[in-house]
């Protein structure tokens, strides 16, 4: 496979002076809108288009009923360009910057680096590395992904659905574990994926969520009453619905059916065509909230950016076919695909209207970890997408930022 089709053109205006985009239909917004940015490269307002005219001291970006939304968000990814975000060193660590800005240019504005399972020693290492990064910027461009936290998807995990997560580092869900993985990192922590059946005290949920860490229950054999508690207890997220849980069932609904029936869970999931099937995405997408209850992710790895071919991941490797990575044993370890991949996917398949594929990938993940969508006084890190109808196809650039 050959990665250079995946990214779109990134055609970028630097903001100098305030820009007015005129005839832009916003995900979220009906009828077409006009977005005032200031010469910060701030939107001050979205408003109907004919509310206002257009400053006269503004650049005018006519953008023809084209959609506009920000960045994407990529709450589990880990890592790109070769590295895998658990193999982060002090040696390694300058290769953050080039994966901020490879990220960047796929349409990213901001991330988590995942740390998946693996030793207490590496992962406080990955976490050390990551509090200490500062991004390299050049005054008045913004050209890298924000790293917005990390997501600690173990090691917490139930043995049966640890999947491509080694056994050997798996622990047990106590707090005093909990607070020996976390050191003295947890402020960076953002989201952390647990199998909440291994706490039968059910202390540890409520001890998270009082550092202000998002609990994902994910890699679990949880009950739909499992999953019902450990809501009630604080979990607000699901890890990639559908892989490594129980399937759902007309009798026994487990940790999904309580998930989609929650009025304040969100699931994340992966829309390569291989972690799930498109007719079961367009399953989940019916029975959930589109607009509340879900969000893309891409479960990328390390090759991310790269051809395909075999890599090492921890101590064993992978093999990347056409952006999916498999184990020699051909166990499922995650894809290469770049998140705004899902987005074209979705459509693509037409499992939904282009609309809510930009927010399950713009929006949605941000309303997951707390952080507003497209309103005023957010930074207008924003792309274009543009849908061909003689095509078929969903294209997007960057337009500011």
């Amino acid at each position: 496979m050959r990665f250079s089709y995946l990214l779109a053109s990134v055609m970028i205006q630097t903001i100098q002076n305030p820009v007015d985009i005129i005839n832009a239909r916003v995900p979220g917004y009906k009828d077409l809108q006009m977005l005032l940015v200031n010469q910060e490269g701030i939107i001050e307002q979205i408003l109907p288009m004919g509310t206002v005219k257009a400053n006269s001291h503004a650049s005018v970006i006519d953008v023809t009923g084209d959609w506009i939304s920000l960045g994407g968000v990529d709450l589990q990814i880990n890592g790109a360009l070769g590295l895998a975000f658990p193999d982060l060193t002090a040696e390694n660590a300058h290769l953050l910057e080039k994966i901020t800005q490879f990220l960047w240019n796929t349409g990213v504005d901001g991330f988590l680096p995942t740390l998946v399972t693996t030793s207490v020693e590496k992962i406080q290492r990955s976490l050390a590395v990551i509090a200490n990064f500062t991004p390299f910027s050049v005054a008045g461009e913004r050209s890298s992904a924000k790293i917005l936290g990390v997501h600690l998807e173990g090691p917490f995990l139930n043995y049966q659905k640890r999947g491509a997560h080694p056994a050997e580092y798996l622990l047990p869900l106590t707090i005093d574990e909990v607070k020996r993985v976390l050191g003295d990192y947890g402020a960076i922590v953002k989201v952390i994926t647990l199998a909440p059946e291994l706490d039968p005290t059910g202390e540890v949920i409520p001890y998270l969520r009082s550092l202000g860490i998002t609990v994902s229950l994910g890699h679990s054999q949880a009950t739909f009453a499992q999953a019902q508690l450990a809501f009630k207890l604080g979990a607000t997220m699901v890890t990639h619905a559908f892989n490594a849980m129980p399937p759902l069932h007309h009798r026994e609904p487990g940790l999904l059916g309580a998930a989609i029936t929650h009025p304040d869970v969100m699931c994340g999931f992966i829309a390569d065509g291989e972690h799930v099937s498109p007719t079961m995405l367009q399953i989940l997408l019916r029975a959930s909230d589109r607009e509340k209850g879900l969000f893309l992710v891409s479960d990328a790895l390390s090759p991310l950016g790269l051809p395909d071919g075999v890599y090492p991941w921890d101590s064993r490797q992978i093999e990347v076919k056409n952006g999916t990575a498999r184990l020699a044993d051909g166990t499922l370890s995650g894809t290469t695909l770049p998140l705004l991949v899902g987005v074209q996917n979705l459509v693509k398949w037409g499992i939904c209207d282009v609309e809510t594929a930009i927010l399950l990938a713009t929006d949605a993940p941000r309303q997951a970890i707390g952080l507003p969508g497209i309103v005023k006084s957010q930074l207008a890190n924003l792309l274009r997408w543009r849908w061909d109808e003689a095509t078929k196809k969903l294209t997007w650039q960057r337009l500011l930022g």
